[in-house]
């Protein structure tokens, strides 16, 4: 059976994330006995800490404190946002409830993410709108010499986006995690924000797209 994750992904200062974790994604497969890991607390970076539950052999997590989406969402929900990333990046699914009260919700910022069970403050049509247009790789993005390559399919139709100014690319890594918006150069700010490529909370901006580790479909059809 795989090893039970450790907390070692979390550093003292990280702005930890309880998820409760199980071996299977199947409702009835989790009851089995062994399947339930229990609960651990996530912390930065995002990327390493859901690498090593994957690595475990965990296949779903459950938050169970709600995720805000707004703007004005604290850094933990932030964090929380960048973990479901991860984990939906990873093939894990994810049980969580997300919060929305200012509608921004609607803009489909985060609808390349596992869809929540529900999204409270929002019309009930959002999170089946979400459940319904979710599929896997809707907005990811691969690297190459040189360039980044955004594809993302989040409005319905696929956008492509080549990153391949030299201080664009200089951030890009460090926004995997989140970086001090303030940090951020006017233009690469504009130009990542215009384009729905990355989101603030608590005076911290971080990437939205999933990293693509490899093509689940043809090129021309992701």
């Amino acid at each position: 059976m795989p090893s039970q994750p450790s907390d070692r992904t979390a550093p003292a200062t990280a702005p930890g994330v309880a998820a409760e974790m199980w071996l299977d994604y199947d409702p009835v497969a989790r009851r089995l006995p062994g399947m339930h890991l229990g609960t651990r607390t996530l912390g930065a970076p995002a990327g390493a800490a859901v690498t090593e539950l994957h690595t475990a052999g965990v296949r779903c997590i459950r938050l169970p404190e709600a995720v805000r989406l707004c703007a004005d969402a604290p850094a933990h929900s932030a964090h929380a946002l960048m973990l479901i990333r991860e984990a939906t990046g990873r093939g894990l699914a994810v049980l969580w409830d997300a919060v929305c009260d200012d509608g921004c919700v609607a803009r489909r910022l985060y609808h390349h993410l596992y869809p929540p069970e529900h999204v409270i403050g929002a019309p009930e049509g959002i999170v089946t709108d979400w459940r319904a247009t979710y599929f896997p790789s809707k907005c990811i993005f691969r690297r190459g010499p040189g360039f980044v390559e955004v594809r993302d399919r989040r409005s319905g139709t696929l956008e492509l986006i080549t990153v391949d100014e030299a201080g664009h690319l200089d951030r890009l890594e460090a926004l995997t995690e989140d970086i001090n918006a303030g940090e951020l150069p006017d233009a690469v700010r504009r130009d990542f924000a215009g384009a729905g490529l990355i989101a603030e909370h608590a005076g911290r901006a971080w990437w939205l797209p999933m990293r693509v580790r490899r093509w689940p479909f043809p090129a021309f059809t992701v």
